[in-house]
């Protein structure tokens, strides 16, 4: 197996990817958190193999995206004494040998090199990648797979957490869908004003970038934890690929080894 994994700003994500069927095969969700003890992770990611009968010997590559870098050196520690192997960390330099380029290789997430890269290698034209994270982002990658630029605004998450930590009465609520855009209550008020807010941002969003690009033709493509949160948006998307930032580490990884 391939294993990918995805140090966000959120969750570290570990992707297990089946070489022989071609498929991503599992995934693992553990909280990002300062001080996160490679013992800790050991413990977590051994009961996990418990669970799904993967064993130490199954994994044959590793790659890894980091947007958090003071976790690197535990996440390598990780690698080196549960897994016994050396991780491939996706740098800018990355890049170089492959189909995909970017101006400021060192000031783009690896993330969204990362979802460049998958998308690119599948679709093979221009293309706005919308990954739903801890930050909203659009990427916008033109027909030959240059970055064009990105788009950057506070997650769905993010933006419920500052409600409830910047304001005294407000609570932190779940993402579940109220039964009317009008808010009746403290809780549904917040779930509409974030629900349909997002969604209308996202829409408007779209709608400006391909307003400004209009000679160009673009696939629209949702990534990330929370893509399909978001029902309503459905239809602006082309495709909606959970899997799309693991699967940009393992062709990044493989390109360069």
């Amino acid at each position: 197996m391939f294993l990918a994994i995805d140090i966000g700003n959120s969750n570290i994500v570990f992707g297990f990817y089946d070489q022989e069927n071609r498929k991503w095969k599992a995934e693992l969700r553990v909280e990002t958190r300062p001080g996160l003890l490679v013992s800790s992770l050991q413990e977590k990611v051994h009961l996990y193999f418990l669970e799904k009968d993967f064993h130490v010997s199954d994994i044959e590559e590793i790659g890894v995206s980091s947007v958090v870098p003071e976790l690197n050196v535990t996440i390598i520690e990780f690698c080196k004494s549960f897994l016994g192997r050396e991780p491939y960390i996706i740098a800018g330099k990355s890049y170089d040998n492959l189909k995909v380029s970017v101006a400021r290789p060192d000031e783009i997430g690896t993330d969204l090199m990362a979802n460049v890269t998958a998308a690119y290698e599948k679709y093979k034209q221009a293309t706005i990648i919308v990954d739903f994270g801890t930050a909203l982002t659009f990427t916008i990658v033109s027909a030959s797979g240059e970055v064009m630029g990105v788009n950057i605004v506070p997650g769905i998450k993010t933006a419920i957490k500052s409600l409830f930590n910047n304001t005294a009465k407000l609570p932190e609520v779940d993402l579940e869908w109220p039964e009317s855009v009008i808010g009746k209550g403290t809780v549904h008020s917040i779930q509409a004003g974030i629900l349909y807010g997002y969604t209308g941002l996202v829409k408007g969003m779209l709608a400006d970038i391909q307003n400004e690009l209009a000679d160009m033709d673009f696939k629209i493509v949702a990534t990330g934890g929370l893509s399909s949160i978001l029902v309503k948006l459905e239809s602006e998307f082309d495709e909606v690929d959970r899997n799309l930032t693991l699967e940009g580490i393992r062709l990044i990884t493989m390109g360069n080894k």
